[in-house]
C-alpha cells in the first residue's frame, strides 16, 4: 500500500506503516528527524501521485482552540488553514485521515469523526486529538493506561514547543498502521 503522511517532519507515522512494509513516504516544509523517505516541501506537489491512503497532520496554529483568544486578529492567516485542510481532504486519494486538536475545524468542515487521546494507546498523557475519516474505520484503542496528565498542556515555552507538541504519540502511529494496513 502507498502511504502519504503529509505535513509529518517526525517520521513516526510513516516508519510505523513501512515496519509493516507499506511504501510510506512523509512530507513537510521541514526537513526530517528521521532517516527515511521523505518530502521536504509542499505536500500538493504530491497529492496527484498515486496514493493509496493519506494521513494529514495540517499545522494547527491557527486553527486550535488554545489559540482561540488570537483567532479575531488572524483571520485571514485562519481562512488560508482551513482551506488547506478542505484542500487536504478533497485529495484524490481513497483513504484519508485528518489529524488536529480541538479548534475550529468542526464549525468550519464538519464534526470529526473520532476524538482519540494518547492513553488510549500506551501514554500516560491527556492531548484530545480529533480524526476526520474518509474510507477509514474509528481507531480502536489498543493498551488504556492510567496516569493521565496534560503533559503537553504544562510544557514549558520553548522555541521548539510547537514542535515537540506536534509529534504523534508512538502508539497512536502504531495503531493508525495496524488498523488501517487492510485495503
Amino acid at each position: 500500500m502507498r502511504v502519504l503522511v503529509a505535513c509529518e517532519y517526525s517520521g513516526r507515522v510513516r516508519d510505523a506503516f513501512r515496519s509493516l512494509g507499506h511504501d510510506a513516504v512523509s512530507c513537510d516544509l521541514l526537513p526530517s528527524d528521521a532517516p527515511g523517505p521523505h518530502h521536504q516541501g509542499d505536500v500538493r506537489d504530491l497529492l496527484g501521485e498515486s496514493w493509496d491512503l493519506m494521513v494529514a497532520h495540517p499545522p494547527c496554529t491557527h486553527l486550535a482552540a488554545s489559540g482561540a483568544r488570537w483567532w479575531k486578529d488572524k483571520r485571514a492567516e485562519q481562512a488560508a488553514a482551513i482551506e488547506f485542510v478542505r484542500m487536504l481532504w478533497n485529495a484524490p486519494i481513497p483513504r484519508v485521515c485528518i489529524e488536529n486538536p480541538i479548534g475550529i475545524l468542526p464549525r468550519t468542515i464538519g464534526k470529526a469523526t473520532q476524538i482519540i487521546q494518547p492513553w488510549q494507546f500506551g501514554h500516560g498523557e491527556t492531548k484530545a486529538t480529533c480524526l476526520w475519516l474518509r474510507g477509514l474505520p474509528k481507531l480502536v484503542p489498543t493498551n488504556i493506561v492510567e496516569g493521565r496528565k496534560p503533559v503537553c498542556h504544562f510544557m514549558p515555552d520553548s522555541k521548539d514547543q510547537w514542535k515537540k507538541r506536534s509529534i504523534t504519540y508512538q502508539g497512536i502511529a502504531n495503531a493508525m498502521a495496524a488498523q488501517w494496513s487492510e485495503p
